[in-house]
């Protein structure tokens, strides 16, 4: 087939990868004039874990690594409060947990796409035009093509989904929170290799020690603390961050500063993204257009390259039924998602609990993570997928 498939992240570059080991002519298309760096540090775990292994990129990203020696939860005077070893994460996971950052994951992927896979940077689908039989694809700049299928990878807020679903409001579920990340070089302290948090009640602020000296931070905000819709211009967006995390203690004033200093701040709503179906004659959607389960879950990386293993798998499997093909890829993925999404709910509170108490609370329960039994007890149910990934023999 030919398949055009829209956004060069995990999940465009994994599905990319598998379809053109298929022998599938692919054509690939980002917006962005190069691939995106900077963003998120995940865990990887389970079916993405799998998935990632599958392809045969593990051994190499597991030596892209960030790894940390703990989670500290600290009071506004920096005095540990909270917090436990990283090990008791990658005991939940069976030892089969990756912390990597997001861009590392997709640049792996594009890597190792060999040359078959034809790429289209700075250049976006403005048209599709899907008569049942073929997909007529226009674009801003390049002349337009035709394609047996065309696919969505392009994120939460997926113009692919925009065109032929319908408009976000009918499938996004925000979460009432905002989150922003942004990485600056040389910020003192650094703490080792911790990763560190402060909790003000609805703020939560954390930062994460990168590679070459360079931190990370990762802010989560309640709706009810942000004067204004988040701003889309680089500079407000500065400015309204500062102005949520000032005086709230902790590390506050530096961490205003390196906002300033910041080059890519990334800011935006937190939320999921909750859909009947995930096709639409030959136009289907993977990754976060397609089901969203939210930043807060932490599992989205992952179930974007398990989304695009089954995808591919199922198109092998089926041929030319393209209609069974992604009906059996959905059928076979919504239901773990949902229940990912599910538990989202409960780790909002958790991350940004609304008053002083409940801060007390998380970061009490969080030493309890020390203890035999209770990690399992309380986080063991988000360690646990509860699906294998089929084997299609690709």
């Amino acid at each position: 087939m030919k398949v055009v498939i829209n956004g060069a992240g995990i999940a465009g570059t994994a599905l990319a990868f598998w379809l053109g080991k298929l022998g599938h002519e692919v054509l690939l298309v980002e917006r962005a004039p190069a691939l995106r760096t900077g963003g998120f540090v995940v865990n990887l775990w389970g079916i993405g874990y799998d998935a990632l292994e599958k392809m045969g990129l593990l051994p190499a990203l597991l030596e892209r690594q960030h790894a940390t020696d703990a989670l500290r939860m600290v009071d506004s005077a920096g005095r540990t409060r909270g917090g436990y070893p990283s090990r008791v994460l990658l005991t939940l996971a069976n030892g089969r947990m990756a912390t990597l950052a997001r861009f590392d994951i997709a640049a792996a992927i594009y890597g190792a796409l060999g040359g078959r896979v034809e790429t289209l940077f700075g250049e976006s689908i403005s048209t599709l035009d899907d008569d049942g039989t073929r997909v007529r694809v226009g674009f801003t700049h390049a002349a337009a093509c035709e394609a047996d299928l065309v696919i969505g990878a392009d994120g939460l807020h997926s113009r692919i989904r925009q065109q032929v679903f319908g408009p976000d409001v009918e499938f996004e579920y925000p979460m009432g929170c905002h989150v922003a990340s942004f990485e600056v070089a040389g910020y003192r302290p650094r703490s080792g290799n911790a990763y560190v948090a402060y909790t003000a009640p609805g703020k939560y602020v954390a930062r994460f020690p990168l590679r070459d000296d360079r931190m990370l931070f990762f802010v989560l905000l309640r709706d009810e603390h942000l004067k204004a819709p988040a701003p889309t211009n680089p500079q407000e967006r500065k400015l309204t961050l500062a102005a949520a995390l000032i005086n709230i203690g902790w590390e506050s004033a530096a961490i205003v500063t390196a906002i300033e200093q910041a080059d890519d701040l990334y800011f935006d709503s937190i939320s999921q993204i909750r859909m009947p179906t995930w096709a639409k004659g030959r136009v289907a959607l993977i990754g976060d257009a397609a089901a969203c389960p939210s930043l807060i879950a932490g599992e989205g990386a992952g179930f974007a390259l398990a989304e695009a293993y089954v995808l591919a798998g199922e198109l092998h499997r089926h041929g030319s039924d393209l209609e069974a093909a992604l009906a059996q890829y959905q059928a076979r993925l919504q239901a773990v998602v949902a229940r990912r999404q599910k538990h989202a709910e409960s780790l909002v509170a958790s991350f940004v609990p609304r008053t002083a108490l409940g801060v007390h609370m998380r970061d009490y329960a969080t030493l309890l993570m020390r203890l035999p039994l209770f990690p399992r007890l309380l986080m063991g149910r988000y360690f646990h997928d509860a699906m294998a990934l089929p084997e299609y023999g690709i």
